[in-house]
């Protein structure tokens, strides 16, 4: 079977379905290119207003397929930097999309199927699942930004732990440390994903995209400069639609019904 992203469309959410099953959902370049051209769509389109990325099946993501791997050595090394530049699209893609992109793990996620669930917003996971930085097991560094996301999440001496020695971490344990916002029962994890992401839809989308571009701004700037693009975003806020709307509601104790 030919691995693919499927999309369906529930309300106001985007599913994105990574679909390999045969090779516990293995990624490839066909599967980063329907991602980056589905964030595109949906960027621009005011119908979808969050996104939830799921595996088929028992399991989340196996990274990526080692079978392609092994034949990619027998190519020119710029084969599998294409491939690589590939995935960073994709997850650039997801980091820079103004809408909200929520992880539904079951089962495991691996390899460069960690670094896809540490690139979205929020990661909602089966208390049974697994997470592992598999690299160093066949003797490969990690790609698809997962260095990025750990050495900022964790100290120093933790991120090193999971990406060389390449062990299983327990849900439990990202949720612990705050990489996982959400623990569920084993098979529940797309259902609560679709719960927050219903959450989310509610909320003024502009709002939304302010707040993440503004966390992802802050990990590189110093707070000057921080706090005048807070000011920027706040004013620019104030002054659109929803604020207007979002404040009557407020004081007129309603629920607010955002552009």
């Amino acid at each position: 079977m030919t691995a693919e992203l499927k999309s369906t469309s529930e309300g106001r959410t985007m599913v994105l379905t990574l679909s390999n099953p045969s090779q516990r959902n293995a990624l490839g370049p066909e599967m980063y290119a329907a991602g980056v051209e589905a964030l595109g769509g949906a960027e621009s389109n005011p119908d979808v207003r969050c996104v939830v990325i799921v595996g088929e099946g028992a399991w989340f993501c196996a990274g990526g397929s080692l079978q392609r791997l092994q034949a990619n050595r027998e190519h020119d090394p710029q084969v599998q930097a294409e491939s690589i530049e590939a995935l960073h699209s994709w997850i650039d893609a997801i980091r820079t999309f103004p809408k909200p992109v929520i992880a539904a793990v079951e089962g495991a996620a691996a390899g460069a199927g960690f670094s896809l669930a540490m690139a979205c917003d929020f990661v909602v996971s089966a208390r049974d699942a697994v997470f592992a930085a598999s690299y160093s097991n066949v003797a490969l560094s990690p790609d698809g930004g997962l260095s990025w996301h750990l050495a900022r999440a964790l100290p120093r001496q933790l991120a090193s732990e999971w990406l060389m020695k390449g062990e299983r971490i327990a849900a439990t344990r990202l949720h612990e440390l705050g990489l996982v916002n959400e623990l569920t029962d084993a098979g529940h994890a797309l259902s609560a994903a679709m719960n927050l992401a219903r959450g989310l839809v509610e909320r003024a989308p502009n709002a939304l995209a302010s707040i993440k571009e503004l966390i992802s701004e802050a990990r590189g700037c110093g707070l000057n400069t921080q706090l005048t693009s807070e000011r920027d975003h706040f004013v620019r806020n104030l002054h659109h639609a929803n604020a207007g709307i979002g404040i009557a509601a407020f004081l007129a104790k309603s629920k607010p019904q955002f552009e």
